[in-house]
């Protein structure tokens, strides 16, 4: 029986990994990478927000600290999340239906706090959430099953007792692996992994709306 349900953010609640994929991009254009590898928004989508900033130091040769990284980065993409991303379809029906059936729920986020929280608020949700966990609180990120051990631990419940709601493949390995039941939905940035996450998730879903088909 579910008794609480981890969601990831960035497509998952929110319209958003497009963004990352420009920014990443554009920072690597702005440090004097002429040509930015293809898969660089692969390669990142796996790092927390500490490992992102060492790989750029370390694989472009940047002459920069990991504050300086880590910081203009947030700058960067600060204005889509304060302005203009916005939710995925069915995002206040779910939490309804969750409040309805009196089960809690968190955001499990590798995006910064700040900007986390910035997106949350404009859209009206923040307060529904009963806590958003990042890597500042757990810095091995998603690759490592503890941030979603410890939203588990703070809502009161097992890992088989909660649900975990993810658009990353390595996400759902991880929170599977864990013991979680996972669902994987769909996002277009995620669509080439579509197959493996349909496999690695017990159940998958085009939108937020199908979630309650199996609750």
């Amino acid at each position: 029986m579910i008794r609480s349900v981890i969601f990831d953010l960035d497509g998952t609640l929110i319209d958003s990994m497009s963004i990352w994929s420009s920014i990443d991009r554009k920072f690597l254009l702005e440090n004097g990478v002429k040509e930015p590898p293809a898969d660089i928004s692969d390669i990142m989508r796996k790092l927390t927000v500490d490992e992102a900033a060492q790989y750029f130091i370390s694989e472009f040769r940047m002459p920069h600290t990991k504050e300086y990284v880590i910081g203009r980065i947030e700058e960067l993409v600060r204005d889509e999340y304060e302005h203009n991303i916005q939710l995925k379809p069915h995002v206040h029906e779910t939490l309804d239906r969750l409040d309805g059936l009196g089960i809690p729920y968190c955001v499990a986020t590798a995006t910064y706090r700040g900007l986390a929280e910035a997106v949350l608020k404009r859209c009206g949700i923040f307060d529904r959430f009963r806590f958003i966990a990042t890597d500042a609180e757990y810095p091995s990120g998603k690759m490592c099953p503890d941030i979603f051990l410890g939203c588990a631990g703070r809502m009161g419940c097992a890992p088989d007792e909660t649900m975990v709601v993810e658009d990353s493949l390595h996400c759902i390995e991880t929170a599977s692996a864990a013991g979680f039941f996972t669902v994987g939905i769909f996002d277009d940035y995620s669509a080439p992994e579509r197959s493996q996450i349909e496999k690695a998730a017990d159940k998958y879903i085009m939108s937020l709306d199908e979630m309650f088909n199996f609750m």
